[in-house]
Protein backbone atom coordinates (compact mmCIF):
# COMPACT_ATOMS: atom_id res chain seq x y z
CA UNK A 1 0.00 0.00 0.00
CA UNK A 2 2.90 2.30 0.77
CA UNK A 3 4.39 1.67 -2.70
CA UNK A 4 1.08 2.61 -4.37
CA UNK A 5 0.88 5.89 -2.49
CA UNK A 6 4.49 6.83 -3.05
CA UNK A 7 4.96 5.71 -6.66
CA UNK A 8 1.89 4.45 -8.48
CA UNK A 9 -0.63 7.25 -7.82
CA UNK A 10 1.80 10.15 -8.47
CA UNK A 11 2.89 8.52 -11.74
CA UNK A 12 -0.75 8.09 -12.81
CA UNK A 13 -1.50 11.74 -12.07
CA UNK A 14 1.50 12.85 -14.10
CA UNK A 15 0.41 10.69 -17.04
CA UNK A 16 -3.12 12.10 -16.93
CA UNK A 17 -1.83 15.70 -16.96
CA UNK A 18 0.51 14.90 -19.85
CA UNK A 19 -2.38 13.40 -21.85
CA UNK A 20 -4.57 16.44 -21.23
CA UNK A 21 -1.78 18.82 -22.25
CA UNK A 22 -1.13 16.84 -25.44
CA UNK A 23 -4.83 16.92 -26.34
CA UNK A 24 -5.01 20.68 -25.83
CA UNK A 25 -1.92 21.24 -27.97
CA UNK A 26 -3.42 19.12 -30.77
CA UNK A 27 -6.70 21.01 -30.66
CA UNK A 28 -4.96 24.37 -30.65
CA UNK A 29 -2.36 23.85 -33.33
CA UNK A 30 -3.18 20.75 -35.35
CA UNK A 31 -6.98 20.74 -35.72
CA UNK A 32 -8.05 20.19 -39.35
CA UNK A 33 -11.39 19.90 -41.09
CA UNK A 34 -12.75 16.45 -41.63
CA UNK A 35 -11.68 14.70 -44.81
CA UNK A 36 -13.94 15.35 -47.77
CA UNK A 37 -15.57 18.39 -46.12
CA UNK A 38 -15.13 21.11 -48.77
CA UNK A 39 -17.94 23.41 -47.52
CA UNK A 40 -17.03 27.00 -46.67
CA UNK A 41 -18.96 28.94 -44.03
CA UNK A 42 -20.82 31.82 -45.69
CA UNK A 43 -22.42 34.58 -43.60
CA UNK A 44 -26.18 34.53 -44.04
CA UNK A 45 -27.10 37.59 -41.91
CA UNK A 46 -28.56 40.65 -43.61
CA UNK A 47 -28.78 44.22 -42.38
CA UNK A 48 -32.34 45.52 -42.64
CA UNK A 49 -33.08 49.19 -42.01
CA UNK A 50 -35.92 49.67 -39.50
CA UNK A 51 -39.27 50.38 -41.08
CA UNK A 52 -42.47 51.84 -39.68
CA UNK A 53 -46.01 51.88 -41.00
CA UNK A 54 -47.99 55.07 -41.45
CA UNK A 55 -50.64 54.94 -38.72
CA UNK A 56 -53.71 56.82 -37.55
CA UNK A 57 -53.13 58.70 -34.32
CA UNK A 58 -53.64 61.83 -32.25
CA UNK A 59 -51.01 64.55 -31.87
CA UNK A 60 -51.09 67.06 -29.02
CA UNK A 61 -48.81 69.94 -29.91
CA UNK A 62 -47.82 71.40 -26.54
CA UNK A 63 -44.63 73.46 -26.69
CA UNK A 64 -42.82 73.49 -23.33
CA UNK A 65 -40.36 76.31 -22.68
CA UNK A 66 -37.91 76.84 -19.82
CA UNK A 67 -38.89 80.22 -18.40
CA UNK A 68 -38.27 82.66 -15.56
CA UNK A 69 -40.57 84.86 -13.49
CA UNK A 70 -39.64 88.53 -13.98
CA UNK A 71 -41.00 91.70 -12.35
CA UNK A 72 -42.80 94.06 -14.70
CA UNK A 73 -40.57 97.05 -15.50
CA UNK A 74 -40.94 100.34 -13.69
CA UNK A 75 -42.75 103.13 -15.53
CA UNK A 76 -41.10 106.53 -15.85
CA UNK A 77 -43.42 109.34 -14.78
CA UNK A 78 -42.78 112.47 -16.91
CA UNK A 79 -43.11 116.11 -16.03
CA UNK A 80 -46.22 117.64 -17.57
CA UNK A 81 -45.18 121.27 -17.14
CA UNK A 82 -41.98 123.17 -17.83
CA UNK A 83 -41.03 124.95 -14.65
CA UNK A 84 -39.66 124.46 -11.18
CA UNK A 85 -40.21 121.61 -8.74
CA UNK A 86 -41.87 123.10 -5.68
CA UNK A 87 -42.44 119.89 -3.70
CA UNK A 88 -41.27 116.29 -3.85
CA UNK A 89 -43.80 114.14 -2.06
CA UNK A 90 -42.31 110.64 -2.26
CA UNK A 91 -39.05 108.82 -1.60
CA UNK A 92 -37.42 105.78 -3.13
CA UNK A 93 -38.99 102.57 -1.85
CA UNK A 94 -42.30 104.19 -0.93
CA UNK A 95 -45.48 102.32 -1.85
CA UNK A 96 -48.03 104.44 -3.70
CA UNK A 97 -51.51 104.01 -5.11
CA UNK A 98 -52.58 105.06 -8.56
CA UNK A 99 -53.19 108.81 -8.50
CA UNK A 100 -51.01 109.55 -5.47
CA UNK A 101 -49.06 112.81 -5.72
CA UNK A 102 -45.37 112.42 -6.54
CA UNK A 103 -44.34 116.04 -7.03
CA UNK A 104 -45.69 119.53 -7.73
CA UNK A 105 -44.43 121.75 -10.53
CA UNK A 106 -44.81 125.52 -10.90
CA UNK A 107 -44.15 127.83 -13.81
CA UNK A 108 -44.24 131.63 -14.15
CA UNK A 109 -44.72 133.27 -17.54
CA UNK A 110 -43.95 137.04 -17.55
CA UNK A 111 -46.49 139.39 -19.16
CA UNK A 112 -45.72 142.53 -21.05
CA UNK A 113 -46.59 145.71 -19.08
CA UNK A 114 -49.67 147.73 -19.98
CA UNK A 115 -48.98 151.16 -21.47
CA UNK A 116 -51.81 153.69 -21.09
CA UNK A 117 -52.61 156.46 -23.59
CA UNK A 118 -50.93 159.00 -21.41
CA UNK A 119 -47.78 156.89 -21.33
CA UNK A 120 -48.34 155.38 -17.92
CA UNK A 121 -46.78 151.91 -17.67
CA UNK A 122 -48.41 149.32 -15.45
CA UNK A 123 -46.52 146.14 -14.63
CA UNK A 124 -48.54 142.97 -14.71
CA UNK A 125 -48.09 139.88 -12.57
CA UNK A 126 -46.71 136.80 -14.34
CA UNK A 127 -49.04 133.98 -15.30
CA UNK A 128 -48.59 131.23 -12.74
CA UNK A 129 -49.37 127.60 -13.56
CA UNK A 130 -49.07 124.56 -11.34
CA UNK A 131 -49.16 120.86 -12.16
CA UNK A 132 -49.36 117.86 -9.88
CA UNK A 133 -47.46 114.79 -11.07
CA UNK A 134 -49.27 111.64 -9.95
CA UNK A 135 -48.49 107.93 -9.97
CA UNK A 136 -49.91 106.29 -13.12
CA UNK A 137 -50.19 102.88 -11.44
CA UNK A 138 -50.07 101.43 -7.96
CA UNK A 139 -46.67 100.13 -6.99
CA UNK A 140 -43.34 101.02 -5.46
CA UNK A 141 -41.28 104.11 -6.21
CA UNK A 142 -37.98 102.75 -7.49
CA UNK A 143 -36.30 106.10 -8.07
CA UNK A 144 -36.89 109.85 -7.69
CA UNK A 145 -35.18 111.89 -10.40
CA UNK A 146 -35.85 115.46 -9.16
CA UNK A 147 -35.25 117.62 -6.12
CA UNK A 148 -36.95 120.73 -4.79
CA UNK A 149 -36.33 123.92 -6.82
CA UNK A 150 -35.00 121.95 -9.78
CA UNK A 151 -35.94 123.22 -13.23
CA UNK A 152 -37.54 120.63 -15.50
CA UNK A 153 -38.82 120.50 -19.05
CA UNK A 154 -41.93 118.75 -20.29
CA UNK A 155 -41.15 115.03 -20.56
CA UNK A 156 -38.31 114.96 -18.06
CA UNK A 157 -38.54 111.97 -15.72
CA UNK A 158 -39.79 112.89 -12.27
CA UNK A 159 -39.83 109.39 -10.77
CA UNK A 160 -40.22 105.71 -11.63
CA UNK A 161 -42.96 103.49 -10.26
CA UNK A 162 -42.75 99.69 -10.49
CA UNK A 163 -46.09 97.85 -10.41
CA UNK A 164 -46.45 94.82 -8.13
CA UNK A 165 -47.06 92.58 -11.15
CA UNK A 166 -45.01 89.92 -12.89
CA UNK A 167 -44.67 88.13 -16.19
CA UNK A 168 -43.09 84.87 -17.27
CA UNK A 169 -40.47 85.02 -19.99
CA UNK A 170 -38.48 82.41 -21.90
CA UNK A 171 -36.83 81.70 -25.23
CA UNK A 172 -38.17 79.57 -28.09
CA UNK A 173 -35.78 77.46 -30.15
CA UNK A 174 -36.15 77.36 -33.93
CA UNK A 175 -37.93 73.99 -33.98
CA UNK A 176 -40.37 75.22 -31.34
CA UNK A 177 -41.17 78.31 -33.41
CA UNK A 178 -42.08 76.13 -36.38
CA UNK A 179 -44.41 74.12 -34.14
CA UNK A 180 -46.43 77.25 -33.36
CA UNK A 181 -48.70 76.95 -36.38
CA UNK A 182 -51.27 79.03 -34.52
CA UNK A 183 -50.46 81.81 -32.06
CA UNK A 184 -52.37 81.18 -28.82
CA UNK A 185 -52.98 84.03 -26.39
CA UNK A 186 -52.70 81.96 -23.21
CA UNK A 187 -50.31 79.46 -21.71
CA UNK A 188 -49.95 77.27 -18.65
CA UNK A 189 -47.20 77.98 -16.13
CA UNK A 190 -45.76 75.56 -13.60
CA UNK A 191 -43.31 77.02 -11.09
CA UNK A 192 -40.76 74.74 -9.49
CA UNK A 193 -41.68 74.46 -5.83
CA UNK A 194 -44.49 76.99 -6.29
CA UNK A 195 -48.28 77.00 -6.58
CA UNK A 196 -50.33 74.69 -8.77
CA UNK A 197 -50.03 75.31 -12.53
CA UNK A 198 -51.97 78.41 -13.54
CA UNK A 199 -53.05 80.10 -16.77
CA UNK A 200 -51.14 83.16 -17.90
CA UNK A 201 -52.66 85.60 -20.37
CA UNK A 202 -51.44 88.06 -22.98
CA UNK A 203 -49.00 85.58 -24.46
CA UNK A 204 -46.68 87.20 -26.99
CA UNK A 205 -43.90 85.79 -29.17
CA UNK A 206 -41.04 87.91 -30.45
CA UNK A 207 -38.47 90.32 -29.11
CA UNK A 208 -35.77 89.65 -26.56
CA UNK A 209 -35.91 88.72 -22.91
CA UNK A 210 -34.17 91.34 -20.79
CA UNK A 211 -33.98 92.22 -17.13
CA UNK A 212 -35.99 95.36 -16.31
CA UNK A 213 -34.45 98.11 -14.21
CA UNK A 214 -34.87 97.70 -10.49
CA UNK A 215 -34.90 93.89 -10.39
CA UNK A 216 -32.92 92.23 -7.67
CA UNK A 217 -29.67 90.37 -8.24
CA UNK A 218 -31.28 86.95 -8.42
CA UNK A 219 -33.58 88.13 -11.17
CA UNK A 220 -30.66 89.59 -13.08
CA UNK A 221 -28.81 86.29 -12.97
CA UNK A 222 -31.82 84.26 -14.01
CA UNK A 223 -32.69 86.52 -16.89
CA UNK A 224 -29.17 86.82 -18.19
CA UNK A 225 -29.17 83.06 -18.56
CA UNK A 226 -32.28 83.32 -20.66
CA UNK A 227 -30.86 86.19 -22.65
CA UNK A 228 -27.79 84.14 -23.56
CA UNK A 229 -29.91 81.51 -25.30
CA UNK A 230 -30.75 81.88 -28.95
CA UNK A 231 -34.28 82.11 -30.31
CA UNK A 232 -37.33 84.33 -30.07
CA UNK A 233 -38.55 85.55 -26.71
CA UNK A 234 -41.95 84.51 -25.39
CA UNK A 235 -43.77 86.02 -22.42
CA UNK A 236 -47.16 86.14 -20.73
CA UNK A 237 -48.75 87.93 -17.79
CA UNK A 238 -49.01 86.32 -14.34
CA UNK A 239 -52.49 86.75 -12.78
CA UNK A 240 -52.64 89.15 -9.87
CA UNK A 241 -54.02 86.53 -7.47
CA UNK A 242 -51.03 84.20 -7.91
CA UNK A 243 -48.11 84.71 -5.52
CA UNK A 244 -44.76 84.60 -7.31
CA UNK A 245 -41.31 86.10 -6.91
CA UNK A 246 -38.87 87.48 -9.42
CA UNK A 247 -36.21 84.99 -10.52
CA UNK A 248 -38.22 81.80 -9.96
CA UNK A 249 -37.71 79.04 -12.54
CA UNK A 250 -40.82 77.94 -14.40
CA UNK A 251 -42.08 75.78 -17.24
CA UNK A 252 -44.29 77.57 -19.76
CA UNK A 253 -46.54 75.24 -21.77
CA UNK A 254 -47.99 76.75 -24.94
CA UNK A 255 -50.96 74.81 -26.39
CA UNK A 256 -50.47 74.97 -30.15
CA UNK A 257 -53.16 72.63 -31.40
CA UNK A 258 -54.46 69.06 -31.31
CA UNK A 259 -54.94 66.82 -34.36
CA UNK A 260 -57.10 63.71 -33.87
CA UNK A 261 -57.43 60.66 -36.13
CA UNK A 262 -54.73 61.82 -38.55
CA UNK A 263 -51.95 60.04 -40.43
CA UNK A 264 -48.73 60.07 -38.41
CA UNK A 265 -45.09 59.05 -38.79
CA UNK A 266 -42.09 59.49 -36.49
CA UNK A 267 -40.17 62.72 -36.96
CA UNK A 268 -37.01 60.64 -37.35
CA UNK A 269 -38.41 59.33 -40.65
CA UNK A 270 -38.82 62.77 -42.21
CA UNK A 271 -36.34 65.19 -43.71
CA UNK A 272 -37.84 68.46 -42.49
CA UNK A 273 -40.31 69.06 -39.71
CA UNK A 274 -42.62 71.86 -40.87
CA UNK A 275 -44.65 72.48 -44.01
CA UNK A 276 -42.93 70.13 -46.46
CA UNK A 277 -40.93 66.98 -45.87
CA UNK A 278 -39.37 63.97 -47.59
CA UNK A 279 -39.66 60.32 -46.53
CA UNK A 280 -38.22 57.08 -47.91
CA UNK A 281 -41.16 54.83 -48.86
CA UNK A 282 -40.45 51.08 -48.98
CA UNK A 283 -41.94 49.37 -52.04
CA UNK A 284 -43.18 45.80 -52.46
CA UNK A 285 -39.74 44.69 -53.69
CA UNK A 286 -38.06 46.11 -50.58
CA UNK A 287 -36.44 49.08 -52.27
CA UNK A 288 -36.90 52.58 -50.87
CA UNK A 289 -37.75 55.66 -52.88
CA UNK A 290 -37.97 59.24 -51.68
CA UNK A 291 -41.37 60.92 -51.68
CA UNK A 292 -42.44 64.49 -50.96
CA UNK A 293 -45.11 64.85 -48.30
CA UNK A 294 -47.02 67.68 -46.63
CA UNK A 295 -46.75 68.02 -42.87
CA UNK A 296 -49.10 69.31 -40.20
CA UNK A 297 -48.42 69.77 -36.50
CA UNK A 298 -45.96 67.71 -34.48
CA UNK A 299 -45.35 67.04 -30.81
CA UNK A 300 -41.57 66.81 -31.03
CA UNK A 301 -41.67 63.04 -31.62
CA UNK A 302 -44.46 62.35 -34.11
CA UNK A 303 -45.64 64.49 -37.02
CA UNK A 304 -48.97 64.72 -38.83
CA UNK A 305 -48.98 63.89 -42.56
CA UNK A 306 -51.67 65.77 -44.48
CA UNK A 307 -50.73 64.65 -47.99
CA UNK A 308 -48.43 62.21 -49.77
CA UNK A 309 -48.92 59.01 -47.75
CA UNK A 310 -51.69 56.53 -46.99
CA UNK A 311 -52.40 54.46 -43.92
CA UNK A 312 -50.27 51.33 -43.89
CA UNK A 313 -47.51 52.65 -46.16
CA UNK A 314 -44.08 51.52 -45.00
CA UNK A 315 -41.35 54.13 -44.60
CA UNK A 316 -37.82 53.94 -43.27
CA UNK A 317 -37.89 54.82 -39.58
CA UNK A 318 -34.72 56.88 -39.88
CA UNK A 319 -33.61 59.22 -42.65
CA UNK A 320 -30.78 57.48 -44.55
CA UNK A 321 -27.43 59.06 -43.73
CA UNK A 322 -28.80 61.23 -40.94
CA UNK A 323 -26.73 61.60 -37.79
CA UNK A 324 -27.95 59.54 -34.87
CA UNK A 325 -29.94 61.44 -32.27
CA UNK A 326 -28.41 60.89 -28.79
CA UNK A 327 -30.74 59.43 -26.19
CA UNK A 328 -31.73 61.43 -23.14
CA UNK A 329 -28.97 61.41 -20.56
CA UNK A 330 -26.37 60.17 -23.04
CA UNK A 331 -24.63 63.48 -23.70
CA UNK A 332 -22.08 64.96 -21.31
CA UNK A 333 -23.25 68.52 -20.60
CA UNK A 334 -19.69 69.88 -20.44
CA UNK A 335 -17.86 68.02 -23.23
CA UNK A 336 -20.76 67.05 -25.52
CA UNK A 337 -19.43 63.46 -25.59
CA UNK A 338 -21.92 60.67 -26.35
CA UNK A 339 -21.79 58.46 -23.26
CA UNK A 340 -24.04 55.71 -24.63
CA UNK A 341 -22.15 54.82 -27.81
Amino acid sequence: MRIAKVWVFPILRILIFVAIAAALVKLAFFAAPAAGDDTVAVPTGELVEPQVAVAIGTITNDVVVDATVVSDPASAVPATLAGTVTTVDVATGQVVAAGDRLATLRSETPQDPLVAADGTVTERKPIVKTAVVTAPVAGTVTSVAVIKDQTVAVGDAVAQVAPPTFHVTGSLAADQLYRLVSRPTEGSVAITGGPAPFTCTGLTVGGSTSTPAGDDASSDGATSAQGSSSGQGVSCVVPGDVTVFSGLAAKLTIPAGVATDVLTVPLTAVEGAAGKGVVSVVGADGTAEKRDITLGINDGTTVEVTDGLSEGDLVLEFVPGAAAVPQDGCVDAETGEDLCS
